[in-house]
């Protein structure tokens, strides 16, 4: 495997992508998935919903990257799209680099966790935003994922999660619906695989709830997957990424990461 570390902001050493890079295999094409994890947009919650979902898709034959962006505990001053544009420029990373580490550049998927599945679904479905390519010199929709893959993601409504976003405490409705995805699904999003457990206290399953109810409602291919009974933040649900939390050890939940790469084949081929 090839480790690389990128940085996204020069005057920031904080905000960098992770690369984690397979060795090429006769004959064999990859998929590529930029990794987000969450913490609310106040940190970055990389050590369970980081490298380990990054070694769980280079299994099945990814190579992955793990995206550190700006929040308050590393940033002080980013604010939305910053975060967005952090994550375009990783996309085009990733494509722009498909050749030399062997994947596929029509096949860069995006997956986030909480806040992160915020950010994950932003690039699904806000990847047109001007000042994106105002700070990004790119084709127009370069930085569009194949497909997106919320995880108990943060979409609508007012939060704390919005509150770190924008950096400020009080937020307008048009604030609020700036950054309410639901609101912003059209037929030009990318496909969706979503994923929430019912009774999250901290994220509400509403949310995975409207997000799927504005991709049925625009025609979009999406897939959602609810489970009764974990606690937020169950990430890979096995062993690895539980801690003491015996509920994020769940064996149903747990083959998230393999339905999502069999919806990549359905869906994409």
């Amino acid at each position: 495997m090839i480790y690389k570390k990128i940085p996204l902001d020069s005057k920031n050493e904080n905000i960098f992508l992770e690369c984690f890079i397979a060795e090429k295999i006769p004959h064999f094409t990859r998929k590529a998935i930029l990794v987000i994890p969450g913490g609310g947009y106040a940190c970055v919650c990389a050590d369970r919903e980081g490298e380990p979902i990054a070694h769980a898709f280079m299994a099945r034959g990814y190579n992955a990257f793990v995206l550190h962006y700006s929040v308050v505990e590393n940033s002080e001053d980013a604010k939305f799209p910053a975060q967005l544009i952090e994550a375009a420029k990783s996309i085009k990373y990733i494509k722009d680099n498909a050749e030399e580490f062997g994947h596929d550049a029509d096949k860069v998927f995006v997956t986030g966790f909480s806040a992160g599945g915020h950010l994950c679904a932003s690039t699904g479905i806000l990847w047109n935003l001007p000042e994106i390519y105002e700070a990004v010199d790119m084709p127009y929709g370069y930085n569009k994922p194949a497909g997106i893959m919320p995880i108990y993601p943060v979409i609508t409504g007012f939060c704390r999660t919005f509150v770190n976003l924008y950096r400020r405490d009080e937020l307008t409705e048009e604030d609020i619906a700036r950054v309410s995805l639901d609101l912003h699904v059209n037929s030009e999003s990318s496909p969706a695989f979503i994923v929430h457990t019912a009774n999250d206290q901290v994220v509400p399953v509403a949310n995975s709830l409207k997000l799927a109810g504005a991709y049925a409602k625009a025609g979009v291919p999406f897939e959602i997957h609810v489970y009764p009974d974990a606690p937020h933040g169950a990430a890979l649900g096995n062993a690895i990424t539980m801690l003491d939390v015996p509920k994020w050890n769940d064996a149903a939940i747990a083959k998230w990461v393999e339905n999502a790469d069999y919806w990549t084949e359905k869906v994409f081929g």
